[in-house]
């Protein structure tokens, strides 16, 4: 693929060291030395700014003292204006904002205005002249071009899943009742009625020997029976005779639930998933709240934990409205449907309990993709209706189906199947038809970077994007000529906008902000809206020409004065050179505000932070959403402390061997690339290893227990902050795709879980845990602290927050915390 960017330019020729072989170094995975691949440079970020000093108050302050940004940015209907929301300072309310896309004046839309805004998921008509959307449950409809709004639907019942079919007529859902409405009559009709019971059997002959005896014998009961099955045979009569009466009741079963249920364009079927009905957490998952709003203790209810979880399958349903069918849909023409793909973790697990394991096809259970970033369905029509694609993944993580669906035969046709050793990732699914074709287009890893590729339904796939790059966000233009998407082509931290050629597969940058830039196509498809962020600069809103090498106008400028004039040290990103991958490890680096480069004396004290939800990317050139932590990072390092944010192996943004390099031995690649980032500050950084801290928040948590607790002596200090101490009582959705599932693999989780190397603490440790956490429960912390007690360890502390659930939202508590850590650091290095 060829770019045209000037953002090389911000890229410095100074490579971090020279190649170099590590003859002593080993690949944890194959045991055998590796080459080492170098970093290949260091970015330039912006200057420090400011004047006045920030201070541990101001840092944890509630944040509207930053400026308060605009969120949840949309494009009205007819491509002209900007609508967003801004908080209200001082409490959690927000306003609504609309701005012309030519214009950096903003105006406040009053509240009972807001139902003509229109919304982000608005649905269009095929020929764009009506936008349909919901407010507050009601539907609307708005004529693009004369901007007048009519209301469809005025109760208080929630509709949703708006729909324009090909006849012009508008579909929603009101439960699982889908709705079609004449748009130029009014009327409302019911196009299908999914019931999620059995079928009534309505009048039946007697069964049993007395039963038929009884009506034979007394003439009465013979009467009434007959009674009803005439009044039974009239109703069907009158129902299929006559066309005013809605006769669209689907019975899919009792006891299931429904996942999901997507109309055709044409509105002649209807894809249904349903599953067994069953509840999200056990009788026994509570969380005590010690401080509730009456003064007593409440039980909140929580989460089933990963441990407590069983495996469970959907089935499909195609619904034919046409002649009031539905038919199961086979799963078992997908490939791999039967393999034991565990079955090398199982012979592991068993052979330690000295057992042999025997391996057997069996067939799997099989759900809806669940994408944990995207906003459209696993589920996706073409646009004439007669082909559907859904997206499916296996309950034991390591396969990825896309399919469709062949209604004849009922059963589904793999269209493309994703098998990761490890598991597939739950990010980068995109797909979804070409407009007006039988061709598919979607996001894979297979190559070891989420990629595009397009395939027809009988021919092979193409590759459309290539390269050592992420792709993600895809937006697919009317006309078929290009998809857009963002990526981090040039450097792993810098996002930007490209487009694809779908016919050559020719890719154009498109914008070159320099940071983290998101995007929205507007409607006409002519503009994007931007979201764009600098490592020093929060989000603000930028529009420009949907065209390759565009320039952005900047729409909004909400940072707060009071910001700009804070002193904040901006962090370098660099790359770190690894001991156990070639590639490097990017890291932000904060220096002391009296650094001299190249002086000596390894006499400076450095911390290293370790991010949150492992698989996330932080060493970007974006605004952080680790704000309150690049502050505090900021006044130590005006203090003279180095302190470094790695994104360690398991971070997102380096492609599929970065994310998987964790799986079944979380808490290992990761303290080894803390390891290295202690010795590049010690060789760069003039750093004394004898006077380094670390901490960080729920992984980072994690991380902080593991590093202490399996390398004592990498550390002098640690906070762990809302910590997991024992994945097992994690939930299971994140945890079994890393260490597949306690009763399956119990190794991964011993091998992985802190509470099994606590006997390893020698150095300084603060637990910072809240009480009402529903993510981590403040039971880790209890059981970790227990173990220590009776390991007999002394050099830990306990700080609990009583109201607080896993992201803090007193500022109070923000503060205690830190002040903690701040001390911490300030007594051990």
């Amino acid at each position: 693929m060829t770019f045209k960017s000037s953002t090389q330019k911000t890229l410095v020729a100074l490579a971090v060291a020279s190649s170099f072989m590590l003859s002593g170094c080993q690949s944890t995975a194959s045991q055998a030395p590796i080459t080492k691949t170098v970093a290949p440079s260091v970015v330039v970020t912006p200057q420090d700014t400011g004047s006045t000093a920030i201070t541990l108050e101001q840092a944890m302050a509630h944040p509207d003292w930053l400026g308060r940004q605009p969120e949840r940015a949309y494009w009205s209907a007819d491509s002209s204006t900007i609508f967003y929301a801004r908080k209200q300072q001082g409490n959690e309310l927000r306003d609504v904002f609309s701005q012309s896309a030519t214009s950096q004046t903003a105006e406040q839309v009053a509240l009972s205005a807001h139902h003509t805004l229109g919304t982000k998921n608005a649905v269009y008509s095929n020929d764009k002249k009506l936008q349909a959307y919901t407010f507050e449950g009601n539907v609307f409809v708005k004529n693009v071009q004369t901007g007048a709004i009519k209301q469809v639907t005025h109760s208080s019942a929630r509709e949703s899943n708006l729909q324009f079919l090909n006849d012009g007529a508008l579909v929603y859902r009101q439960g699982t009742t889908f709705n079609k409405v004449d748009l130029a009559t009014g009327i409302t009709s019911e196009l299908a009625n999914i019931k999620l019971s059995d079928k009534p059997k309505g009048v039946e002959a007697p069964a049993t020997y007395i039963a038929k005896e009884q009506h034979k014998l007394i003439d009465y009961v013979s009467l009434m029976h007959k009674n009803k099955q005439d009044k039974q045979t009239r109703k069907e009569q009158l129902t299929k005779q006559n066309t005013s009466i809605a006769n669209a009741q689907f019975y899919l079963g009792k006891g299931k639930t429904l996942v999901n249920a997507q109309l055709s364009p044409n509105g002649q079927a209807i894809l249904a998933v349903i599953k067994d009905q069953k509840s999200w957490r056990d009788d026994a998952d509570i969380m005590p709240n010690y401080i509730g709003d009456d003064g007593t203790i409440k039980a909140e209810k929580v989460r089933r934990r990963v441990a407590d979880e069983k495996s469970a399958g959907s089935e499909l349903i195609y619904i034919d409205l046409t002649d009031n069918s539905q038919k199961t849909i086979s799963m078992t023409s997908l490939p791999g449907f039967d393999e034991d793909v565990l079955a090398s973790v199982k012979t592991e697990n068993y052979a330690r309990d000295g057992k042999t394991y025997k391996s057997e096809k069996a067939p799997r259970d099989i759900n809806l993709m669940m994408d944990w970033g995207w906003d459209q369905g696993a589920i996706v029509w073409n646009d004439t209706g007669d082909q559907v694609a859904v997206m499916l993944e296996a309950w034991d993580n390591k396969d990825r189906w896309l399919a469709t669906v062949n209604v004849d035969e009922g059963k589904l046709v793999s269209q493309h199947r994703l098998h990761d050793d490890a598991w597939v990732n739950y990010t980068y699914n995109d797909f979804g038809w070409l407009n007006n074709s039988d061709t598919l287009y979607y996001l894979s890893e297979e190559s070891g970077y989420s990629h595009i590729y397009k395939k027809p339904l009988t021919g092979k796939a193409t590759e459309l994007t290539k390269g050592n790059f992420v792709v993600s966000n895809l937006t697919l233009t009317d006309d078929n000529s290009a998809i857009y998407y963002k990526a981090n082509v040039e450097h792993p931290g810098l996002y930007e906008i490209y487009k694809v050629n779908v016919e050559s597969g020719q890719s154009e940058q498109v914008t070159n902000l320099d940071g983290m830039t998101d995007y929205q196509l507007s409607p006409d498809q002519t503009k994007l809206l931007l979201t764009h962020s600098k490592i020093m600069q929060p989000a603000e809103l930028y529009v420009a020409p949907a065209k390759a090498n565009t320039q952005a106008t900047r729409l909004t400028n909400t940072v707060s004065e009071e910001f700009l004039a804070k002193k904040l040290i901006a962090p370098k990103i660099i790359a770190v050179p690894s001991s156990h991958t070639q590639q490097p490890i990017y890291a932000k680096v904060y220096y002391p505000a009296d650094y001299v480069e190249g002086e000596s004396g390894q006499n400076r004290k450095a911390v290293i932070f370790n991010h949150g939800a492992g698989y996330l990317q932080n060493s970007h050139m974006g605004w952080s959403g680790y704000f309150r932590e690049f502050m505090f990072h900021s006044l130590l390092a005006s203090e003279g402390y180095v302190v470094m944010d790695m994104d360690y192996r398991a971070s997102k943004g380096y492609g599929r061997d970065w994310r998987t390099a964790i799986y079944r031995q979380m808490g290992t690649p990761e303290i080894q690339d803390l390891a290295d980032g202690v010795s590049w500050m010690a060789d760069n950084a003039n750093v004394d290893t004898a006077a380094v801290g670390t901490y960080g928040g729920s992984y980072g948590g994690f991380m902080t227990f593991m590093a202490l607790f399996t390398q004592p002596d990498l550390f002098q200090a640690g906070a762990a902050l809302r910590p997991v101490t024992d994945w097992a009582h994690y939930n299971g959705p994140y945890t079994s795709n890393i260490l597949n599932h306690p009763d399956v693999d119990p190794i991964a989780y011993e091998r992985s879980s802190p509470i099994y190397f606590a006997e390893g603490l020698k150095n300084r440790l603060l637990i910072n845990a809240p009480m009402v956490d529903d993510n981590v429960f403040f039971q880790d912390v209890v059981r970790v602290v227990q173990r220590m007690i009776e390991l007999e360890k002394e050099n830990f502390e306990t700080a609990i927050y009583p109201v607080e659930p896993h992201g803090f939202r007193q500022p109070s508590s923000w503060l205690d915390e830190y002040r903690r850590i701040y001390k911490m650091f300030k007594e051990t290095l």
